[in-house]
C-alpha cells in the first residue's frame, strides 16, 4: 500500500503547484486534509477558479464513502476511549481501511486490533507526507511528470487488495452492481455518481447475503405444505 500511495502522492505534490498554488498550502493540505481523492478534486476546481462553496460541497461528496468505511468498523471501534477514536477517524482512508478491515476481521482482540490500526495510519500517513514533499520539489523540473497516469498504481494496489474478498458471493454481486452504476452514472456533476453506486452496491450486497442465508437453511418438515 506504501509503494502504491507513492505516485499518487508525487503526481498530487506536481499538480497542485502547477496549479498555481502556493508550497505551504500544497503541504497543508496534505496534513490537514489527508485525503488524496478529496484533495486532486481541490486542486482540479481550485485552478478553475470555482467557488468555494461549490469545492466544500464537491469534496464532502467524495468523501462520504468513509461514513461506509466507518460503519464497517464501528464494532471494533465501539469500545475505544474518544481520544483513540477521534484519532483514528482522521487517520482513516482507503488503503487504512483495506488493511485494518481484513485484519480485525480475522484477529478481533480489541487492543491489539487498536495498535495496529493505529501503526498502519501513521506509516500511512507519514508516508503521503514525504511523498507530497517529493512531489513539490519536482513539480517545477519534471512538468510532464502529472500526464504519465503513475496515479494507476495505488487505484491497482487497492484493487488488488479487495479483489480477495470476491470470492465471496454477496461481496462479488455488491462489487459488481456497484462498478455498473458507477460506470452509467459517471457523467453526474459533483462525483454524485460515486455514492448511488456506493448506496447500489451496499444494497445489493445485504440483498444478496440475506438471500444465501435463507437458501443455506435447511427446511423444517412441518414448513412444507
Amino acid at each position: 500500500m506504501l509503494v502504491g500511495a507513492a505516485p499518487f502522492g508525487v503526481i498530487f505534490g506536481t499538480l497542485a503547484i502547477g496549479s498555481g498554488l502556493p508550497v505551504w498550502l500544497t503541504l497543508g493540505m496534505s496534513l490537514l486534509v489527508f485525503g488524496g481523492s478529496s484533495q486532486f478534486v481541490a486542486v482540479s476546481l481550485i485552478g478553475t477558479a470555482t467557488a468555494l462553496p461549490v469545492i466544500w460541497l464537491t469534496t464532502f461528496v467524495v468523501n462520504l464513502r468513509h461514513a461506509l468505511y466507518s460503519a464497517t468498523l464501528l464494532p471494533y471501534a465501539r469500545a475505544l476511549p474518544a481520544r483513540w477514536r477521534w484519532a483514528l477517524a482522521f487517520w482513516l482512508t482507503d488503503e487504512t481501511f483495506a488493511v485494518v478491515e481484513n485484519q480485525l476481521r480475522h484477529h478481533t482482540d480489541a487492543r491489539d486490533g487498536a495498535w495496529y490500526w493505529l501503526g498502519s495510519s501513521l506509516v500511512m500517513y507519514f508516508n503521503w507526507q514525504l511523498w507530497t514533499v517529493v512531489g513539490v520539489l519536482l513539480g517545477q523540473s519534471v512538468p510532464v511528470l502529472a500526464t504519465l497516469g503513475l496515479d494507476f498504481a495505488m487505484l491497482a494496489t487497492f484493487a488488488a487488495i479487495v479483489a480477495l474478498q470476491l470470492r465471496q458471493r454477496p461481496v462479488l454481486f455488491a462489487a459488481l452492481v456497484a462498478g455498473t452504476v458507477a460506470l452509467l452514472a459517471r457523467g453526474l456533476p459533483y462525483k454524485m455518481g460515486l455514492m448511488l453506486a456506493a448506496v447500489a452496491g451496499v444494497a445489493a450486497g445485504l440483498c444478496a447475503d440475506v438471500l444465501s442465508e435463507r437458501l443455506a437453511t435447511p427446511v423444517k418438515p412441518e414448513a412444507l405444505p
